[in-house]
């Protein structure tokens, strides 16, 4: 069986940093999984390289476009391999095959009546490639902020508004074709409030691959291509359609809309699914090199190691929605659950052996298939996979740590130094039924941990004395009981030493310094500054005069998933939306979180709001009930939501 699946090509205007290495962590996890699974899996990677902003970054560090992509290109490159990636294709869209297929695709597309020249005057963000259809001259992009410039000039154009019934005709024959469902929700309502025609080549820049005449390809028509141009035989090749393209939920429309028209216009086969993940929140904002709240890797990677911040990834964010990433949590995760939990339990569980039994696995009863540890570890193996199988990390992870904490409770009432002491062949034979037991666990766990930590996983599997290779293993046949008594341990070695947090985090600090000097003087950019670190009083609010519990419980407190949500006309703080919570006919709630939130974040999200509040107006418009969000004094608000599926209008309590 095949698996394809795809990271996007990264854009070469930045060099890498921890977002990108985020979305390409998560394809090697699920391609480490799928081959578990017994799926012949695929991953292509590589770098999107043309484009104006390209072209003017080239420009301004005085050398070719084809030089400075190189350079750029390398260091992705030479960053997966670093970290131990397993992609098996690199597809960069300055190479002849990926031109080749571009050409190919304008050309069907063209024979099919899709594609026509036309002329277009309006504005042009540069930074996102993208026209802006809505905006007047002087106005900033909505979706970066930056200035849009206005642009004249002959394109041809893609029949987008063609293929609107189609696309919804797909997503509702194939639920699962764009996952979450929140992310399915934004993309349905942007297709069925209308799609117009798209540009697909520019004439007023060169850097890009020749059409026809003076146009070259646009950036998305030539940049989504690449998962197909990367195959040895395109289109023809046995791969495609892809099973999974992975991208970040900033270029969901782009693959969900945009992508799979362009493929119904060529007569292809479309991806089967298209999973967008959440951003990585940094101080308090997206990470974006233009708010210079970039993390790097290799500092972290030198300081704790990959596999630390692979687990903190997974662990700490629920794949799918935004999620807060730093180095005070990272150190944390890494020494309580990874330092002090599974490493310990393989210390102390393998020492025990070598002490007790001269480092041989014992051989238990028939007794220890029945015992709760046994049907806890059962429970984690189904958990775990059905969790990882939905793209559910976190919720896998806290699965497995759950069986960890059995393990750990366990061998406390077990007390095996207590049992080593005693006399007779009971306590002899409980002994042996403890070391087996714990050893296990721990055989199950680094199974089920491989995807998520590669290597820290199989240096434990060697240690427990396993000789097959761990990444050959089935998940399918994984079972309590499997570990062969009478088999000899490896050699015992520390996997997750325990870091001291503050000088870990300095030392991350001090690196991530030096390599934003490095990355910044390789692209002939300005080195910035050392940051200062600089303390905000009052940043967090006193806590409000008590009140009594009854006072709180008078409070109705409700779940509620948005329905729909607009722009309050002459109020930019505002959005009017109608939430279900339950009640025969859905709520009109207005909030001020309009600069936070765009109205497609909004819709299918699950909300807190504030259901036995008095009606009020605000701009004429009625709203029964309020949201509850968090926030830092003066900043944006945050919404509460939930970690796990809650039923609309259930009571928070």
């Amino acid at each position: 069986m095949k698996y394809y699946l795809t990271t996007p090509i990264y854009y070469v205007n930045a060099a890498p940093h921890i977002g990108h290495t985020y979305s390409t962590l998560a394809a090697d996890t699920i391609k480490r999984l799928k081959r578990m699974q017994g799926y012949e899996a695929v991953l292509t990677t590589g770098t999107d390289e043309h484009g104006q902003k390209v072209e003017r970054s080239a420009l301004a560090m005085g050398r070719t476009p084809e030089e400075f992509t190189t350079i750029v290109s390398n260091e992705y490159r030479a960053l997966w391999d670093r970290i131990g990636i397993q992609y098996d294709h690199f597809i960069r869209t300055t190479e002849p095959r990926h031109h080749r297929t571009v050409r190919w695709l304008f050309e069907r597309c063209l024979e099919k009546g899709y594609v026509y020249k036309g002329s277009y005057t309006g504005q042009y963000c540069v930074s996102d490639e993208f026209y802006v259809n809505e905006a007047q001259p002087g106005d900033n992009c909505p979706t970066c902020g930056r200035p849009t410039e206005t642009v004249t000039e002959e394109n041809y154009f893609f029949r987008l508004s063609a293929f609107a019934d189609r696309l919804l005709q797909h997503y509702e024959d194939h639920p699962e074709f764009i996952q979450p469902e929140s992310r399915r929700n934004e993309v349905l309502s942007f297709v069925r409030g209308g799609l117009q025609d798209l540009s697909i080549s520019r004439t007023t820049i060169k850097w890009g691959i020749p059409l026809t005449g003076d146009h070259v390809a646009y950036v998305w028509f030539d940049a989504l291509t690449n998962y197909i141009s990367a195959l040895e035989q395109g289109a023809e090749d046995p791969l495609w359609p892809a099973d999974l393209h992975l991208v970040g939920k900033e270029i969901l429309r782009f693959h969900a809309v945009f992508w799979p028209a362009f493929l119904m216009a060529a007569e292809l086969p479309l991806p089967k699914k298209i999973f967008a993940h959440g951003l990585l929140i940094f101080q308090n904002e997206k990470m974006s090199k233009s708010r210079g709240n970039i993390v790097r890797t290799d500092p972290i990677r030198e300081v704790l190691g990959i596999e630390g911040l692979r687990y903190f990834l997974f662990r700490e964010i629920v794949f799918g929605q935004d999620g807060a990433f730093s180095y005070d949590a990272l150190v944390g995760r890494y020494n309580s659950e990874l330092a002090n939990g599974l490493g310990n339990l393989a210390s102390r569980t393998l020492t025990m052996i070598k002490q007790y039994r001269d480092g041989v696995i014992p051989t238990p009863s028939a007794a220890t298939a029945t015992t709760p540890l046994a049907e806890a570890a059962r429970l984690a193996i189904d958990h775990t996979t059905r969790a990882f199988d939905a793209f559910e990390f976190s919720r896998g992870l806290e699965a497995i740590w759950t069986m960890l904490s059995a393990a750990d409770k366990f061998i406390v009432e077990q007390s095996p130094w207590k049992l080593a002491k005693a006399e007779g062949a009971e306590a002899k034979q409980q002994l042996d039924d403890a070391l087996y037991c714990s050893a296990e666990i721990l055989r199950i766990a680094v199974a089920l941990l491989h995807p998520i930590m590669p290597e820290s996983t199989a240096k434990i599997w060697e240690q427990i004395g396993m000789t097959s290779a761990l990444d050959q293993f089935k998940l399918a046949s994984l079972d309590w009981g499997q570990l062969t008594p009478e088999q000899p341990i490896g050699q015992i070695a520390p996997v997750f030493p325990r870091i001291d947090a503050k000088s870990a985090i300095d030392r991350m600090r001090e690196l991530e310094e030096i390599e934003t000097a490095r990355q910044a003087k390789l692209l002939g950019k300005e080195v910035p500054a050392p940051a200062k670190e600089t303390v905000i009083e009052g940043i967090v609010a006193p806590p409000s005069p008590k009140i009594e519990v009854d006072d709180f419980f008078k409070v109705d407190l409700r779940v509620g998933l948005v329905l729909s949500a607009e722009p309050v006309k002459g109020a930019d703080k505002l959005l009017h939306m109608k939430i279900d919570i339950g009640e025969p006919e859905p709520r009109t709630i207005v909030a001020g979180i309009a600069l936070a939130y765009k109205p497609e974040q909004m819709v299918g999200r699950k909300v807190v709001i504030v259901a036995n509040l008095q009606p009020r107006k605000l701009r004429g418009i009625e709203s029964n009930g309020m949201i509850v969000a968090g926030s830092l004094e003066g900043g944006k608000p945050v919404l509460a939501g939930f970690l796990e599926d809650v039923p609309v209008g259930a009571r928070l309590k």
